[in-house]
């Protein structure tokens, strides 16, 4: 049997039919597995009549909702290329992205319309669908394309290996790159990221991260089809919405990024029974040895984090629920299949996969896995690089310590030389993060004459009366910290910028600097 995300689609309708599969929060709407298959359906067979074939793109803009998972469904059963598009993007890069995957047809709703509206008329070999109601003039309506489609079965001759979707890159020091992901990569990951959680039918996942991203889409959403549990759609992240949804649907399984469980942990949770929550996956970006205890001790529920990349599925590690406090901070153990290996960085091309440096000293992870990616769409040379020797090279930084555990420093781009010596970012922040009156921090490299860089902190207040002065005596008190380190500017903020994936676009936080401490024109 050919392994495809259409067939175990339909393997769980056929095994589930009269179970409750999805809850789309926005328009109080509620399908079986029965049911939500004859809405795929619909969708399959609209796109077809609308000309769609195999390998055709169709692009999805929108926020959480169900007719995402619906079009993640349908063009996987009629082999059609899905392309969601990060709903914050500005219109420039939504049209950068239209212009790179060329899709035939693009779903996208109301709340992002202005982006659509102010680019559309580039694209007249694009049909617009729109998902909502009061459609504009230049936009076709989904719900009558889908209610005028029949119900049919789609029977299309797809391969396991054949593509299955264009997921573009974050795009935070470029232009983003559509990663191409085969039907078979997402059926692995969708394997063993069900055994890393332990899901089963019973199961009721919240959908509260962009689900136009992997993490999401891949590491929780897919799964939870494959098994046959029920997923709740959330249309966007709301602390106060998910803990009522946690109490009112009984939901036991949710992703997110450290960030949003960090603004979980900031409201009252007498206010509400959590009971039902029994596992926490979190992933996108380093979690605090802190923010770990803190869910701990709060919440009382088992945590599992994954890291990883587009490129990858996204996930390449897992750490279980009992590895983390013993081994809090880390990143975890290979997941399962794949090979993980930590090489000397090189400053003239990609890092060689054979320069593999001892344990405990740091250089960048390669990795290899059945999810990798099949490639960048239309970029050659940057495929080739990034595949070098048959080994994704991730551009992260990190460890391997004595009993196989990954530890991930930084970004090769986010570290910093300060008087020749290397600082990582990252314990710089799970230093401050442990202070009580932070509630979030970055650390960049700030350029200087003499030093070369210096340290320097943007930090995001819990506590409005911490200054500069308190956070730098913590940081010479801490054990843990060489003085090098030590932040030798703070900048206070209201937010810190982060990409859908929760991840800190410090190339922003740079450019800021420069406005900051550039000095201005002077008088003669």
């Amino acid at each position: 049997m050919t392994t495809t995300i259409g067939k175990i689609f339909d393997l769980t309708v056929k095994k589930f039919p009269n179970k409750e599969a999805i809850y789309d929060v926005r328009k109080n709407v509620r399908y079986t597995y029965k049911e939500w298959s004859h809405q795929v359906n619909r969708l399959a067979n609209a796109l077809l009549n609308e000309g769609v074939k195999k390998g055709d793109r169709v692009s999805t803009f929108m926020f959480n909702t169900e007719e995402l998972g619906t079009a993640f469904f349908a063009c996987a059963k009629i082999g059609a290329v899905f392309n969601p598009i990060n709903f914050r993007l500005t219109p420039e890069e939504v049209a950068y992205i239209l212009s790179d995957a060329t899709p035939r047809v693009v779903l996208f709703e109301k709340a992002l319309e202005p982006v659509i509206g102010s680019i559309e008329n580039r694209f007249d070999k694009i049909s617009f669908w729109f998902i909502d109601k009061e459609k504009p003039e230049y936009a076709a309506s989904y719900q009558e394309k889908v209610a005028s489609a029949s119900t049919k079965d789609v029977q299309a001759e797809i391969n396991e290996n054949d593509i299955y979707a264009f997921i573009y890159t974050s795009g935070t020091t470029g232009r983003p790159k559509g990663v191409m992901h085969s039907h078979r990569n997402m059926v692995d990951q969708s394997v063993f990221c069900n055994a890393a959680q332990k899901l089963e039918a019973e199961d009721v996942g919240l959908v509260t991260a962009p689900m136009f991203h992997c993490a999401e889409l891949h590491c929780a959403f897919l799964p939870r089809v494959h098994i046959g549990a029920k997923n709740v759609i959330l249309h966007q992240f709301n602390p106060k919405a998910i803990l009522r949804l946690i109490e009112q649907e009984k939901i036991t399984k949710l992703f997110a990024a450290p960030t949003m469980w960090n603004m979980l942990l900031q409201e009252d949770l007498s206010q509400y029974d959590l009971s039902s929550l029994k596992l926490g996956l979190y992933g996108a970006a380093p979690m605090a040895p802190t923010l770990v205890h803190a869910l701990h001790d709060r919440l009382g529920i088992t945590l599992i984090q994954a890291y990883g990349m587009t490129e990858m599925g996204p996930a390449i590690t897992f750490l279980s629920e009992t590895d983390q406090l013993r081994k809090a901070g880390s990143a975890g153990q290979a997941a399962l299949n794949h090979d993980i290996r930590v090489v000397r960085t090189r400053e003239d091309g990609p890092s060689e996969p054979e320069d593999i440096i001892p344990v405990g000293e740091t250089g960048e992870i390669i990795v290899q896995g059945p999810c990798m990616m099949i490639g960048y769409f239309n970029r050659e040379e940057a495929t080739e690089k990034a595949l070098y020797k048959g080994w994704y090279h991730s551009g992260d930084i990190g460890y391997l310590d004595e009993d196989g555990f990954l530890f991930v420093n930084d970004r090769v781009d986010d570290m910093i030389i300060s008087g020749g010596e290397n600082i990582y970012p990252r314990e710089v922040e799970d230093i401050l993060h442990a202070h009580p009156g932070v509630l979030d921090v970055a650390i960049v490299g700030q350029p200087d004459d003499r030093w070369g860089e210096t340290v320097t902190a943007f930090v995001v207040k819990k506590d409005p009366n911490v200054n500069e002065e308190d956070l730098d005596e913590f940081c010479k008190n801490s054990d843990s910290l060489a003085n090098y380190k030590r932040p030798r500017k703070y900048v206070f903020c209201e937010a810190l910028p982060r990409n859908a994936s929760g991840k800190i676009m410090k190339f922003v936080l740079r450019k800021q600097l420069e406005e900051l401490f550039t000095p201005g024109p002077t008088n003669s």
